[in-house]
């Protein structure tokens, strides 16, 4: 089964856009509540997308109950993994590194992500870096929707 880390933007516009059918983000989280591969997040992700979630502009399309359901089912449902892979100066932010450093540790097959200069890479420690749309193609391609 296909492995992926989802930065912090991706998991946040995943949630808010779920109900939207056309929403790239909100397609990405609906084939994770579909099963169709394994989310893994780590402490820091989670604390990163609780801040977001907490923001203004996330509080204007999310309530309160939608925030803290789409919290437990990460709890519940994705994979939680310890940081274990130190990555330090690679990407241009140090949140950024923290990020890449969980699908590392997790040994992910993608790290999915909206960053420019992240997509650059093309690639890190084994794991593909790819955008929401890049992903989308991929589980589509994965279940023979092409």
């Amino acid at each position: 089964m296909i492995t992926a880390v989802l930065d912090t933007n991706a998991l946040a516009s995943g949630f808010r856009g779920v109900r939207n059918p056309v929403s790239t983000p909100g397609q990405i989280i609906q084939a994770w509540n579909a099963r169709q591969f394994q989310l893994v997040v780590s402490e820091h992700v989670l604390g990163e997308l609780r801040r977001a979630f907490g923001t203004r502009y996330f509080t204007r399309y999310l309530s309160a109950q939608q925030i803290a359901d789409a919290l437990r089912a990460l709890e519940d449902e994705a994979t939680l993994t310890p940081i274990t892979a130190p990555v330090h100066g690679v990407a241009t932010h140090p949140e950024d590194d923290l990020i890449l450093a969980t699908a590392v540790s997790a040994n992910a097959s993608y790290l999915v992500t909206g960053d420019g200069p992240l997509q650059k890479l093309g690639a890190y420690e084994g794991v593909t870096i790819v955008s929401p749309r890049e992903f989308l193609d991929i589980l589509e391609a994965e279940r023979g929707d092409v």
